[in-house]
């Protein structure tokens, strides 16, 4: 058997067992190794560099909106939880505590960041005194700590990287139109930067953030039919504002309450950007992500390398110096063949071949990782061609996951017919809602999807509950997630 196929077998078809295929697929793709310390992973290299990609862009669009980066402490005192007690009951389960230090126990036990409303609650309350301090908006890059019974790397992990925004606001229209600003970003950043297709929508009072009055979401549907929760926009109300006494001296001289958001994504993004994406092959990367976005593969018999690696080199050079993320691969001690393979597996969209008869014909084959296509073209306009091919694969993979959504993807009007789609395959289900929570857990324990959100642009508007059959206040999106 040939080294490609062999290697091909180290990663389970995704028909077989997904979850199984998503594991090998990271492994050996070196995005992480797991550390350890129970439910905690090592971001390698590529990992890492797909989180800094994502974290610079978004860092852009912040403050592009006109946000600013600041820190806070990692650890919270267990009063600041009491004041807000929604917040602390949702909480609470995946706490931990830090309760000795330097060999003596501590006078209050000190939280380990679950998120930070809290915190940055109690520091509002000093910084803001009147109108003109506000809008405050502030967002942090952190790692924060939630212990979760079941992990899955990227998806759910005990210790994650994240930002959370966290904005005070004069008046509840602000407040509001900042929550769905930065929901809107999140949109366009899924689908434009991650190729990935998002129903947007308002979550259900019961699936909403912990203290917050109303929570906004993305949802997004990995190749298996479950989803995943790419981001949420929360507007907080007063609730942390009176908890924590952040008031301001309004216009008029009168004391009011600010108004409050917090919003955020997390390396969340990445295992989901894997599952969309994905194939039996191994990763399939968005363009803007991907830590490599071209790989240059001399091929040719070992008589013709002293030609036609320098030339490769030449070719390096001139996309390295254009921006675009290029390696050269002239390793002798691998063929051509494994190095296809490994590439593939690493999810490089473009693969660049170039030989002895390419050189003669002053061209290169380029090849796209999404379609196989083979593609030659000429030298002097290489630079030119692998910006287009790399837009060209963007949209080839938005369109894919596009079409994989739409195709399962059911609008069903009773209880037994979600039940038998989502036995007979995963995907998402538009049902109506008559707004009660009975119907909605009834949902839960009878098909084992959740609410995702009431999608701001349902396929169609459901009249009737799908539990009840009465009539429904809401059109909602369920399915089984991660």
């Amino acid at each position: 058997m040939s080294k490609e196929k062999q290697f091909v077998k180290e990663i389970t078809p995704q028909a077989e067992d997904f979850s199984r295929w998503y594991l090998d697929t990271i492994s050996k793709a070196e995005l992480m190794s797991y550390s350890p310390v129970r439910g905690c992973v090592v971001l390698r290299p590529d990992g890492y560099e797909i989180w800094e990609h994502i974290q610079r862009e978004l860092d852009r669009k912040f403050k592009e909106t006109g946000h600013r980066n600041a820190y806070f402490p990692l650890f919270i005192p267990e009063s600041f939880f009491q004041k807000e007690k929604e917040h602390v009951e949702g909480f609470n389960p995946e706490l931990p505590w830090v309760t000795e230090a330097g060999g003596e126990k501590l006078e209050e036990r000190l939280a380990i960041r679950p998120t930070s409303e809290t915190m940055i609650g109690h520091m509002y309350s000093n910084w803001i005194n009147s109108y003109r301090d506000l809008p405050v908006l502030i967002n942090q890059w952190a790692n924060v700590v939630r212990w979760e019974k079941r992990t899955l790397p990227f998806l759910r992990t005990t210790e994650f990287l994240w930002q959370e925004g966290h904005t005070a606001h004069e008046d509840e229209k602000d407040a509001r139109e900042e929550t769905m600003r930065m929901l809107e970003v999140y949109r366009e950043f899924a689908e434009n930067f991650l190729a990935i297709p998002v129903i947007v929508g308002q979550k259900t009072p019961s699936e909403k953030f912990a203290g917050a009055v109303d929570t906004y979401s993305i949802e997004a549907m990995m190749k298996d039919g479950k989803a995943v929760q790419a981001g949420t926009s929360h507007y907080l109300g007063t609730n942390f504002a009176q908890a924590f006494d952040i008031k301001y001296l309004d216009r008029s001289n009168e004391q009011q309450y600010v108004h409050t958001t917090s919003w955020g994504v997390s390396t969340r993004l990445i295992g989901a950007l894997i599952m969309v994406h994905g194939d039996d092959r191994g990763l399939v990367l968005p363009p803007k992500v991907a830590p490599t976005q071209a790989v240059v593969i001399p091929i040719g018999p070992p008589k013709t390398r002293d030609q036609v690696v320098p030339r490769a080199e030449e070719m390096f050079y001139e996309l390295k110096r254009a921006g675009i993320r290029v390696k050269l691969d002239d390793n002798p001690d691998q063929s051509p063949g494994w190095k296809f393979n490994e590439y593939e597996m690493r999810g490089v969209p473009i693969r660049i071949e170039f030989g002895p008869r390419d050189m003669e014909n002053g061209q290169a084959v380029l090849v796209s990782r999404v379609t196989g296509e083979k593609r030659p073209v000429k030298l002097d306009a290489i630079v030119d061609e692998v910006q287009k091919l790399l837009e060209e694969v963007h949209q080839a993979m938005y369109d894919n996951a596009k079409a994989l959504m739409e195709s399962n993807f059911k609008s069903l009007d009773t209880l037994d017919e979600m039940r038998s789609f989502l036995e007979a395959q995963r995907g998402f289900v538009l049902a109506g809602w008559c707004g009660s929570d009975v119907c909605e857990r009834q949902v839960k324990e009878e098909t084992g999807a959740t609410s995702r959100n009431m999608p701001f642009e349902p396929k169609e508007h459901k009249s009737a509950c799908i539990v009840c059959g009465s009539k429904a206040e809401h059109t909602v999106v369920y399915g089984k997630s991660y």
